[in-house]
């Protein structure tokens, strides 16, 4: 059983992000409440793997992150913050005037799991939304989509081929024999 993060360690690395990406831009925040004892808890300091996502008007602005638990939470979050803010290759990097505009999300995920199946009727009874995330794998071909996603692609169907197609897959190789996939859960701490 892997170790919850508090409320209080949550809500500390979400302003972590924000202030990492402040720094990163050269805009100071005005004021920032002290997390540096928080941001020590043990807890923080277990390698996990860590996803930064940011939101502007309701619309993704990036999102990256780590599946794999290589680095400790607090350094991931840093690390994460800045790719997902300025090395998404779907978005231009942020702008210091967007730093106000943006919505913080820091998701910190369970070690991801093969998910046994027999065929794709199997999987779609196996899948939970909303609790799962997600990782679809065939060769070198790799994609996720974490358990927030499921608000914008209830459908299971629809989950499934939209996250082959982030793969680089055709729309319906979920239901193939030879795809892995793989399930996590995770807990996330947002500003909203």
């Amino acid at each position: 059983m892997e170790r919850k993060i508090g409320e209080e360690q949550g809500r500390a690395l979400v302003k972590l992000v924000r202030k990492t990406l402040a720094d990163y831009l050269g805009t100071p925040l005005a004021e920032q409440e002290d997390t540096a004892e928080i941001l020590k808890d043990n807890t923080l300091n277990l390698k996990r793997g860590v996803f930064v996502t940011l939101h502007k008007q309701g619309q993704l602005r990036g999102c990256i992150g780590f599946l794999d638990a290589r680095e400790p939470v607090v350094e991931a979050v840093r690390l994460n913050a800045i790719n997902a803010a300025f090395r998404d290759p779907r978005f231009s990097p942020l702008k210091p005037s967007e730093l106000g505009e943006i919505d913080i999300e820091v998701s910190v995920l369970t070690e991801p799991e093969m998910l046994e199946h027999t065929d794709g009727d199997d999987l779609l009874e196996r899948l939970r939304p909303g609790i799962d995330g997600v990782i679809i794998r065939h060769g070198f071909a790799s994609a996720t989509f974490l358990p927030q996603v499921w608000e914008q692609l209830p459908d299971k169907e629809e989950f499934l081929c939209q996250l082959c197609l982030k793969a680089g897959l055709p729309a319906h190789a979920w239901r193939n024999a030879g795809i892995e996939v793989l399930t996590y859960q995770v807990q996330y701490f947002g500003e909203r």
